[in-house]
């Protein structure tokens, strides 16, 4: 029994193989997240075994009081995909977050029919911003992502549903398109808040209730070398549980008032990102239109804003390029300027919330040792709108590895 176990196993692991870390394809010219470099065929293996990892320590302080430092295994990833031939992929990640939550993120199946048209099923990352489809911790700088990916774009946000996706070669193009399953935004509870905007409301696929089909796409265009930009467009209507057992003879209104959990969401984003040497920049723009907003606040008593609004602008300098040109290592400067309001407008029975139109300044350095390695320091001050309202500051102190 013994030896037949270990048999298996080393057929198991004679068949793996880690995934390289590639960040952009050489023909294309186009960005690489893991999932990517596992449908390219990166490594050429039926098996394909790969993760990510971040650990942090966050220091708050002010000038008020004091603050316990946080330190945390932030996230804990694997990858894997297996190859049945070649049309037919899986890929799936599973994640765990602060040693304790366990979730899967991926789970897709792809068909590729031809080379410009794939077909995919499955749970798959919304492809809305920067962050959501390329947050390996070693493709962004700062130990934390951007904050107005948390609440806006709530990374990682993932949906079931099914769809198309593809490379335009000659037009130096990627698409995707999907539709999927939305935002839950009432289970007895209001899920979609002003201080938090859509974060709450992730389903994150744990028997995801459905009732309203969404739709999401992106064109990415990376015809220029070193750069990428991209257009993403989101719409749709939130979940609701009120809709469960309702009669299908509705003499009492309990359709009206089930409508009234719910909201709609259009929302639309813009991204950009640039590598020139040892220049580096990003940018990313979002902005979310809600409606039935005064209905759903009335009825779940929540503070929801009907629209949220959110950009930041980033650049970074590899300094130890002026030294040392042919350095396999990068020390990385960099500073980032963050906006983000979800109360960017509010309906008639919400009073605007100053304190959710938020800036965050982050100054930074990340060292990476490696493609897949890097130790990461960085500075942050968080102001926001409200009146009297003093900023507050943090340092942050990280590692992170990608393979």
């Amino acid at each position: 029994m013994i030896k037949g176990i270990l048999g298996i196993s080393v057929i198991l692991i004679g068949g793996l193989l880690s995934a390289q870390v590639v960040s952009t394809d050489t023909t294309t010219n186009a960005p690489l997240n893991s999932a990517q470099n596992i449908l390219s065929g990166n490594g050429g293996k039926q098996i394909i075994i790969g993760g990510y990892a971040q650990i942090d320590y966050n220091q708050p302080f002010n000038d008020t009081a004091s603050a316990n430092g946080k330190m945390d295994v932030h996230r804990m990833i694997i990858f894997m995909g297996y190859k049945f031939n070649d049309k037919v992929q899986f890929v799936t990640e599973i994640e765990m977050e602060h040693v304790k939550e366990l979730y899967v993120e991926q789970a897709f199946i792809n068909y590729q029919v031809n080379s410009g048209l794939g077909i995919r099923a499955g749970l798959m990352l919304i492809p809305m911003g920067i962050i959501n489809e390329y947050h390996e911790t070693t493709t962004f700088n700062g130990v934390e992502r951007p904050n107005l990916d948390g609440v806006i774009v709530p990374s990682t946000w993932r949906e079931m549903g099914a769809g198309i996706a593809g490379n335009l070669d000659q037009l130096s193009l990627k698409y995707q398109a999907y539709v999927v399953n939305g935002f839950l935004g009432y289970d007895g509870v209001a899920k979609l808040r002003g201080v938090d905007g859509f974060r709450k409301g992730r389903q994150k696929a744990a028997e995801s209730t459905f009732n309203s089909p969404n739709f999401s796409s992106k064109i990415d265009y990376y015809g220029i070398k070193g750069l990428k930009i991209g257009a993403s467009a989101y719409y749709g209507n939130t979940q609701s549980t009120a809709f469960d057992g309702l009669p299908n003879n509705d003499t009492l209104g309990l359709k009206e008032q089930a409508d009234s959990s719910t909201v709609g969401l259009a929302m639309f984003g813009l991204d950009a990102r640039y590598q020139y040497k040892a220049f580096q920049a990003r940018a990313q723009f979002i902005k979310a239109s809600i409606s039935n907003v005064n209905e759903y606040n009335g009825f779940t008593g929540s503070d929801l804003g009907s629209s949220m609004l959110g950009y930041y602008g980033e650049l970074g300098y590899d300094v130890l390029s002026l030294f040392n040109k042919g350095a396999k290592e990068k020390i990385i400067l960099f500073g980032r300027y963050e906006y983000y309001d979800t109360h960017n407008a509010t309906s008639e029975n919400t009073d605007k919330n100053y304190s959710f139109a938020r800036t965050d300044i982050t100054l930074g350095v990340t060292y990476k040792v490696s493609n897949g390695a890097a130790f990461k320091a960085d500075y942050q001050i968080f102001d926001n709108e409200a009146d009297g309202n003093t900023p507050s500051r943090q340092i942050n102190l990280g590692i992170g590895v990608w393979f």
